[in-house]
């Protein structure tokens, strides 16, 4: 039987139509291809999405510095607007600037986690490569106003607070996004290790806007926000132009592993396969595939293109007869009220580091506000290897709460030991910056994708249902409540009493963060050991 597929990217189109010229007799695999592009993109995507979030925590030691008895050089003299603010911005200049710039994260992380909880409910119902690029534009577009501040001398707290929040808005696009469509191409097998190393694009992109701040915060900070959100503009057109959120839109087969409903017959028990023969005709791109040795009848019309309107229903979901989930059924799920909870405290701890990190290394150390930004990048390098390291281990031993546990666990003492010995020197500084970011993004990661994909397709769910999207918003959302939270205490605590004990009482805040987040895993944890000791049993 024939599917009529009409929402194929006019990029992809015109991508197959070079390689029809150039290669009539394909001698490829189109599923593994668009796999690989889809993997791409979304990696693009979601990095685009945190290099936009880091600036803000690398321009704070800028904004916020004592400029008093300081020279201002002749050619910011010439200029009268900017005589009084050439070094320090008002209404940051003030003895409560690290509370006002704390306000300015807390703005963008409530707007974030009260949005995702919407985001991910929209998210099963939309065209998801229209839902990325409108928020990637959005996201660009207010990352951009950001930095005009300073051009134009803008010194309204209100107004940056109104920006950070329509950026935390925009931002919330992205991941339910991403995993979404990463979760339509993919099936189970190594889905430990494929987001382990996807998910480096969060670790990725707080590089990235790392080193772009850095490279213009000392000289012209508003370029710190205006290069970011001018790339995330870019990027989201690509999105646009490029991005497949679902195998039938380019005529490919979806994957069928236990899980994921399937769309050539709700009774089909394959694991994860595909047909071997399929054939597409470019002229009305009709897909004709057989499933093994078995013809599966599906009768699927899908006409859908750019000027379908976004807020209709997935097709995804009108062409397999599924039904997106509500809120408290995705609540109900097992597991997901404790790996929300749990995220809540370690996503606390992450975001602390994401914003503060910076300002911290340059006031227990020596080093200028450039190099301080630099430095703190290797705990996002830590990251990246801690989010495989934990998608390997939660495969090899199918247990995830356990591998999150050991991991919240470790990270306590490298906390404690960094506190009091990270700026010793600059080898003590770097090793454990880079074992602290292992071990605190490693269970966040995990939880946040491979967990996330698991959970969104329970088998309690049914064979009708689909809440892949739901269930990533609802944890992360909760999970961005923490990262609201963390950073607005570390700037109420370290704006308390003598500074040098008051970071001693952030970094006391984050271990204890850490122990709950292990603590709300038990059960979790207690299920997984009982599970392995049955399969020990068994054998």
């Amino acid at each position: 039987m024939s599917v009529q597929v009409r929402d194929c990217p006019l990029g992809v189109r015109v991508v197959e139509w070079i390689a029809g010229k150039c290669c009539p007799n394909r001698m490829f695999d189109r599923m593994t291809w668009h796999r690989a592009g889809v993997l791409g993109l979304t990696y693009l995507a979601y990095t685009c999405y945190h290099m936009t979030r880091k600036p803000i925590s690398v321009v704070k030691n800028v904004l916020s510095r004592n400029c008093s008895g300081m020279l201002a050089p002749p050619e910011i003299l010439v200029n009268d607007s900017n005589r009084d603010t050439w070094c320090d911005w008002a209404p940051f200049d003030t003895p409560d600037a690290t509370a006002l710039l704390g306000t300015l994260d807390s703005a963008f992380l409530f707007s974030y986690a009260a949005a995702m909880f919407l985001s991910g409910f929209v998210a099963e119902r939309v065209n998801l490569r229209l839902f990325l690029t409108l928020g990637m534009l959005g996201t660009g577009i207010f990352t951009y106003l950001f930095g005009v501040a300073r051009p134009y001398n803008i010194h309204s707290l209100w107004y940056f607070i109104f920006i950070q929040g329509m950026a935390g808005v925009f931002q919330t696009s992205g991941w339910p996004g991403v995993v979404t469509v990463v979760g339509n191409w993919f099936g189970k097998g190594k889905r430990g290790l494929i987001f382990g190393i996807w998910n480096s694009h969060t670790s990725l992109g707080n590089i990235l806007g790392s080193l772009i701040a850095a490279w213009y915060v000392e000289s012209d900070w508003s370029l710190s926000f205006i290069v970011p959100g001018a790339i995330m503009g870019i990027s989201g057109f690509v999105i646009f132009l490029f991005l497949a959120p679902n195998p039938i839109d380019v005529g490919c087969i979806p994957p069928t592993p236990q899980g994921y409903r399937k769309l050539e017959a709700a009774n089909s028990s394959d694991e994860g396969e595909y047909d071997d023969a399929e054939s597409i005709h470019s002229g009305d791109r009709h897909l004709t595939y057989r499933n093994n040795a078995r013809h599966q009848d599906a009768a699927v019309d899908i006409v859908r293109d750019e000027t379908t309107p976004m807020l209709s229903v997935n097709h995804s979901v009108q062409s397999s007869g599924e039904r997106a989930i509500g809120l408290m059924g995705a609540v109900a799920i097992p597991g997901v009220i404790e790996y929300s909870l749990s995220l809540f405290f370690a996503k606390l701890v992450s975001y602390t580091f994401l914003f503060w990190l910076p300002l911290y290394i340059k006031s227990s150390t020596p080093y200028s506000a450039e190099t301080s930004a630099d430095l703190s990048t290797l705990f996002d390098v830590g990251g990246i290897l801690g989010a495989i390291i934990a998608g390997v281990l939660s495969d090899y031993s199918g247990m995830s709460a356990l591998t999150c546990a050991i991991m919240l666990g470790l990270s306590c003492p490298t906390l404690l030991v960094y506190n009091y010995l990270g700026s010793v020197n600059l080898a003590w500084n770097v090793t454990l910056l880079m074992l602290a970011g292992l071990l605190v993004n490693g269970p966040y990661a995990l939880i946040t994708t491979a967990v996330s994909a698991e959970l969104g397709t329970h088998p309690s769910l049914g064979e009708d249902s689909k809440a892949l999207a739901t269930v990533t918003a609802i944890i992360d959302g909760t999970g961005s409540i923490g990262a609201a939270v963390g950073p607005l205490l570390a700037g109420f605590v370290s704006s308390r009493g003598d500074p040098e004990r008051a970071w001693h009482n952030v970094y006391y805040m984050l271990i204890a963060s850490e122990v709950l987040a292990l603590l709300l895993l038990s059960k979790l944890v207690y299920k997984d050991l009982r599970l392995f000791a049955q399969r020990r049993r068994a054998v």
